[in-house]
């Protein structure tokens, strides 16, 4: 397995592909950030985006007072997440001229690409070069990863939180037992904002756990027992400094978890159950009750929302992991690493699968394994790239050409979905056209950014105004306030369509279809995320097609 790290692909000297692979991914790197910094006004809000940004107001206020004011505290049921992100946002939302939305997006799309860096180094110390590049390659053309960081508040970062984690993991079993102080920093960083991003991030304990058996094992066989235990202890001393940082950095994003030393047993007690009134989503075609999910809820939207490209890749980088276990020839180090990996994609996926908990909104809770997934699967490509150099050299123009081939289908994808990315499904799924009927694809509800816009244009272009005396009255069947932000001071936003102007609503399955005429429609590959009515003179007695929760 380590002539991964070697080149993979026939080229004059071994130093131009190490060079190549990395300017490649540099350039990557730069044209991701670019193409966020130029489109991230484009993402609307979420359902939860207004919540999380009084979250961190509380949070902010209650640090300004000296923790005498500790609304932060109980409000809602988001003190039991880390705020860190929001509190980011807010923070500099005071120092740049955007709005505080716009801030949100912007932050959103840095740590994105931030966590596009630490897969590529994280890929390419396992792997090497070529690896890290297709690893990169891999997420950024992941349309759920990639459509879920510029608007996802919690698992978006907490993923990212998650990969810096690995990261810091991987060099402590390549450093083990003498591990560098920035192995320390980066272990003891990535568990303080991955906990106090969510409380699963305790996950990683078990993988640590159990990936680091071969390393132990070997230590064991060949250091003998005494000495091996001599040199954990050692490991377990010289992490302490990185754990206190961890704690720390916990505390800090997540206050609540450190008012009482079992409040992050708690949280994992809370969110073990459902915690909401139950409602019904659409899965397979069928209405679901989200508490009542079969066990084929995850294993059926990952197979039919990441790109074809990245699930083989991923299942090959999945076998190759697994097979060098019972291998002699590895070293345990190197099957620690991959163990890991292996548990880290799989693991949370398999206990939502055995427990059973409520699941909802698609994929987004598990956005966190997709980065490992990327990392077997960039292994897994230069792996293969290395068989056929030394078997098939002929073949790797080929082998290239499919896995750009690959990669262009979710580009394609990304581009015609656009600022919706997080809705693709693929070709597997027959895209979005095919799996309306079937999926919940805008969950989020972005599209009444788009159809606000809209709206607000068609009528600045009829050049109508409000009724004297009133604003415009517009009924919202989807997340009303960010409708209101959307639409702005001008509008009047409600549940009521007696009394409305117009009728917003998204394409989804709970929203009514309208006799009324269709002021905008907001469509991508011929499906219809949101609509705006004029029903003005018309009697509508609901928009919701079938009864709320």
């Amino acid at each position: 397995m380590s002539s991964i790290t070697t080149s993979a692909i026939d080229t004059p000297t071994r130093r131009s592909i190490e060079r190549t692979c990395d300017d490649f991914a540099f350039f990557v790197l730069a044209l991701v950030g670019l193409i966020a910094g130029l489109t991230f006004r484009d993402y609307g809000l979420g359902w939860d985006d207004y919540t999380h940004a009084e979250y961190a107001d509380l949070l902010l206020r209650m640090y300004g007072s000296g923790f005498k004011d500790t609304a932060a505290l109980s409000f809602a049921n988001l003190y039991m997440y880390g705020g860190g992100f929001d509190m980011v946002a807010a923070l500099l939302h005071k120092v740049i001229p955007l709005e505080l939305f716009e801030t949100r997006r912007l932050l959103g799309a840095i740590v994105g690409v931030v966590g596009l860096a630490v897969t590529w180094r994280l890929a390419r110390r396992i792997g090497g070069p070529l690896a890290g590049l297709a690893a990169l390659l891999l997420l950024a053309l992941c349309p759920i990863y990639y459509g879920h960081m510029f608007m996802n508040p919690k698992d978006a970062p907490f993923a990212v939180a998650m990969i810096i984690l690995m990261m810091g993991l991987v060099r402590l079993a390549e450093d083990y037992p003498h591990p560098s102080p920035r192995t320390i920093l980066i272990v003891g960083l990535g568990a303080g904002l991955s906990i106090g991003s969510r409380v699963l991030g305790g996950l990683a304990l078990i993988y640590a756990l159990v990936a680091f058996a071969p390393l132990w094992l070997e230590e064991v066989r060949t250091q003998g027992r005494r000495e091996a235990i001599h040199r954990f202890v050692h490991v377990l001393f010289v992490l302490l400094p990185g754990l206190v940082l961890g704690y720390l950095v916990m505390g800090l994003i997540w206050p609540w978890s450190i008012i009482k030393p079992g409040n992050p047993f708690t949280a994992v007690t809370y969110f073990s159950h459902f915690f909401e009134k139950p409602w019904k989503e659409m899965f397979d075609g069928a209405l679901v009750s989200v508490p009542d999910m079969p066990w084929s809820y995850l294993p059926t939207l990952f197979a039919l929302q990441l790109p074809e490209v990245l699930l083989a890749l991923f299942i090959a980088g999945l076998a190759l992991a697994l097979l060098a276990l019972p291998r002699a020839d590895v070293p345990g180090r190197r099957k620690t690493m991959f163990l890991m990996l292996a548990l880290a994609a799989t693991l949370p996926i398999a206990i939502a699968i055995v427990k059973r908990p409520a699941l909802y909104n698609g994929i987004r809770h598990f956005v966190f394994v997709i980065p490992p997934m990327t990392v077997l699967g960039g292994v897994a490509f230069a792996k293969g790239m290395n068989w056929l150099k030394d078997n098939r050299v002929s073949w790797q123009p080929v082998a290239l050409a499919t896995f750009v081939f690959g990669l262009a289908l979710p580009l394609a994808e990304m581009i015609r979905l656009h600022p919706y990315q997080y809705t693709h499904f693929n070709y597997i799924a027959g895209t979005v056209r095919e799996a309306d009927d079937r999926f919940m694809l805008d969950y989020w509800g972005l599209a009444l950014k788009q159809a606000s816009d809209g709206l607000r244009d068609q009528l600045v272009e009829r050049q109508e105004m409000p009724p004297e005396g009133r604003k415009w009255k517009v009924a919202v069947c989807g997340p009303q306030r960010p409708a209101q932000v959307a639409l702005g001071p001008d509008f009047a936003i409600g549940w009521d369509s007696h009394a409305a102007d117009f009728a917003m609503t998204l394409g989804e399955f709970y929203c009514k279809g309208l006799n009324a005429p269709v002021v905008v429609e907001i469509k991508r590959d011929d499906v219809v995320f949101a609509r705006v009515y004029d029903i003005r003179g018309r009697s509508i007695s609901s928009l919701l097609s079938i009864p709320a929760p």
